[in-house]
């Protein structure tokens, strides 16, 4: 079938060996891409495992599916050894992972705040996120990087052998505003977005925001790259059961998101879904139906 790719987002919360059979059904199911939240916690939910580690473990368990953060935070990772990590990441998956990038959030049972000192403001916030992206982007492509910034710093800082991806490992940048839509655009393999905006009509928000997405990237002379939608945080039943989720999918793809993203079905909690319908959505969409 044809459409928006389909990938879903693993909850980081079963301990190992368990979680590694999750990432390996999520490759069976033929999810195009697999995503871990980057968080020390989320909303106040535990356990919460590291997302760098378990990536790293899911892409030895896993040949096929496309693994990445949803999303990386600069809350409490330095672009230094978040560029390492990513590198061995990319080794290990052979050139399969994408790094989503974020601002990070604001919450407390989350990791705002987690390395002390006092809160950011919403412009220190948005400075941060576009240095810290700039960063990340020079440390991947390397050789050398020294780096002096307001916010962040790097002294002669080696990449070789670098990554597998050349010339770096793809960044989706996660952003609305104008600001992180520029960071987007100069720095961007593909965008995330989620059409959360109380009292507007989802697709609504998400069409207005393309078009910023797109006038980002003209300004750059760039072209757009992927556009991913992360659900699960509108009212919007994508899984209902299959036709609704491909009357939604056939919509957004009309608006020009080229992917879209599931959670997995989590209990007790506004994720919950049937499993049965999770699983055939994933087989009527997913790699084995591109197949097909």
């Amino acid at each position: 079938m044809t459409g928006p790719r389909i990938g879903t987002v693993v909850w980081p919360m079963q301990s190992w060996p368990e979680a590694g059979e999750t990432w390996r059904r999520a490759e069976e199911l033929g999810f195009h891409h697999a995503w871990l939240y980057d968080h020390l916690a989320w909303r106040g939910a535990t356990p919460w495992y590291d997302a760098y580690t378990t990536l790293a473990a899911a892409a030895a368990v896993t040949s096929r599916v496309r693994l990445g953060t949803m999303v990386t935070s600069p809350n409490f990772r330095h672009p230094v050894p978040t560029a390492h990590a990513i590198k061995t990441i990319d080794h290990v998956s052979g050139g399969r992972l994408t790094v989503g990038i974020g601002s990070g959030g604001t919450r407390r049972t989350s990791d705002a705040g987690v390395l002390g000192g006092p809160d950011w403001t919403a412009a220190e916030r948005s400075g941060r996120f576009a240095e810290w992206a700039t960063l990340l982007d020079r440390l991947l492509r390397g050789p050398e990087t020294t780096f002096d910034g307001e916010y962040y710093s790097a002294r002669e800082v080696v990449s070789d052998p670098g990554c597998v991806q050349r010339p770096r490992v793809p960044f989706a940048i996660a952003a609305d505003g104008p600001r992180g839509m520029r960071v987007a655009a100069r720095h961007g393999a593909g965008w995330i977005t989620n059409a959360e905006a109380p009292g507007r009509e989802p697709s609504e928000v998400v069409r207005s925001r393309l078009d910023a997405l797109r006038a980002a990237y003209d300004a750059e002379g760039r072209e757009v790259g992927d556009r991913v939608l992360l659900t699960g945080f509108t009212d919007e039943p994508w899984l209902e059961s299959p036709q609704a989720f491909a009357d939604l999918a056939g919509r957004y793809g009309e608006l020009g998101i080229t992917d879209i993203v599931l959670h997995w079905p989590r209990p007790g909690t506004r994720w919950d879904a049937d499993t049965a319908v999770f699983e055939r959505i994933a087989a009527d969409h997913g790699t084995t139906a591109d197949r097909g």
